[in-house]
């Protein structure tokens, strides 16, 4: 369909030329002009409702292993099922490891894919690749969901569009990096634990001794500096980009608004204690209270889960009850508020593991097979999409890569496919070149 442009000048009435071909053109479509009315109201709702989402990404460093969690084999050799039982989930027929009991119980609130597929078996490569959805280029650092969505979507209620929780993040390649979206969109990260007793946060709380004014005075100081720096920029460096990125923290700083979202000690004791009282726990109620403070995406991270020894001593005793008691709480929570409908809730790490148990009771990288939990916001709940082979070794239905989760992310937050960004060299990039939409994860 074409549209023809005839500007923006207004008749009397308040109605362009445009608009008033338009009218004139409803009978030709069969159309009434309240059911125009109705389906630009609807566009309109529907562009709110894209506007309204954030998304909470868990990321895991080190690989989780698959088998032992969302795809487990009960029926394989024991060198390949494990030490782990099964339990049944919220849905009928579908079984999770027996040691996720609670999100075993919330799997109508988010989906698993288990036809996932990864071409990288290397640490700090998955960082990059999985939180880009490109894969490892040593020339280029593509930009990471939080910068893409930073860069489109901006700033919310005055709180910045990309946090980071925790530091479980190879930046060694590019991981979690803004690239050449520009380094306006680095995270806002949030280094401290949040169960410390006396956690802060760098940048928010102000540094002890300092009032409000000498921090004032100190704004304005800095103001004449940028203004001198500005009279010796030249156009499209980093330089200016870090000034406005530093810009936009001061006045975080002094935002009594800001400073609410992030004191987490305002949750009731019994809110805390749902989520666990670890930082994987409070990370995730801390995602909480930042997307409903107005932050578009929060990555939550959360390391150990590289078990080349010990793997079912790991999982069991230290990996699977946090995880099962912070992310199941965080889905709960969300729906409780009328949130969950708004909130991209996503889990995955760098890929697989063997499905062949190791010497040392553990499992090794394992690129041909992983999972991808997802769901809210958007994305189907509910639902188990695809599956592997009887071994979990490789996918036996279409392989689901991060490319194409990636291009279905950006799809449901309203971002185009065929954006373009202009790496530093000159060189355009798409935000998502080989992604394909995966529709039985739209809800």
């Amino acid at each position: 369909m074409f549209n023809l442009s005839f500007g923006k000048s207004k008749d009397c009435e308040s109605t362009n030329r445009r608009e008033f071909l338009r009218m004139g053109s409803l009978g030709l479509a069969g159309l009434t002009l309240p059911k125009l009315l109705q389906a630009e109201a609807a566009s309109k709702a529907a562009s709110k409702k894209v506007e309204d989402r954030s998304v909470i990404f868990m990321w895991m460093q080190g690989g989780p292993s698959h088998i032992d969690s969302f795809d487990p084999k009960p029926n394989a050799p024991t060198d390949i099922r494990g030490e782990f039982g099964v339990t049944q989930t919220a849905l009928p027929g579908v079984q999770i490891c027996e040691h996720l009991p609670k999100l075993a119980a919330n799997l109508d609130k988010f989906s698993i894919v288990r036809s996932g597929y990864t071409y990288n078996g290397s640490h700090g490569v998955a960082d990059a690749y999985m939180l880009t959805g490109f894969r490892f280029n040593p020339t280029v650092v593509h930009p990471t969901y939080g910068a893409v969505m930073s860069r489109e979507l901006g700033y919310r209620k005055g709180m910045p569009p990309y946090v980071q929780l925790g530091t479980s993040i190879d930046q060694r390649f590019g991981g979690g990096l803004p690239g050449y979206a520009g380094s306006e969109h680095n995270p806002f990260i949030i280094d401290d634990d949040p169960s410390r007793p006396n956690f802060n946060i760098d940048g928010v709380s102000l540094p002890s001794g300092l009032t409000a004014s000498r921090f004032d005075r100190r704004g304005r100081m800095l103001q004449k500096l940028d203004n001198w720096q500005k009279r010796v920029e030249t156009s499209g460096n980093d330089i200016g980009a870090m000034n406005s990125f530093y810009e936009k923290a001061f006045s975080m700083v002094t935002s009594p608004d800001a400073k609410k979202a992030f004191d987490i000690n305002q949750e009731p004791e019994a809110m805390r204690e749902r989520y666990g009282m670890n930082r994987f726990g409070q990370s995730c109620l801390m995602a909480r209270r930042m997307v409903e403070a107005g932050v578009r995406f929060v990555n939550v991270t959360m390391g150990g889960w590289d078990t080349h020894a010990g793997n079912f001593k790991t999982l069991k005793d230290r990996n699977f009850p946090i995880i099962d008691k912070g992310w199941s709480a965080l889905l709960e929570d969300l729906q409780m508020r009328g949130m969950l409908e708004n909130t991209l809730v996503i889990w995955c790490g760098d890929f697989g593991r063997t499905p062949k148990i190791n010497s040392a009771a553990g499992r090794d990288h394992w690129a041909g097979s992983t999972i991808f939990c997802l769901g809210g916001g958007g994305f189907k709940t509910g639902a188990v999409i695809g599956k592997s082979d009887k071994h979990a070794e490789q996918p036996a239905t279409q392989p689901i890569q991060i490319e194409d989760i990636a291009a279905t992310l950006y799809t449901v937050l309203g971002i185009p496919l065929d954006k373009h960004y202009v790496a530093p060299d000159g060189r355009p990039f798409r935000i998502n070149a080989t992604g394909k939409v995966v529709n039985e994860i739209l809800a």
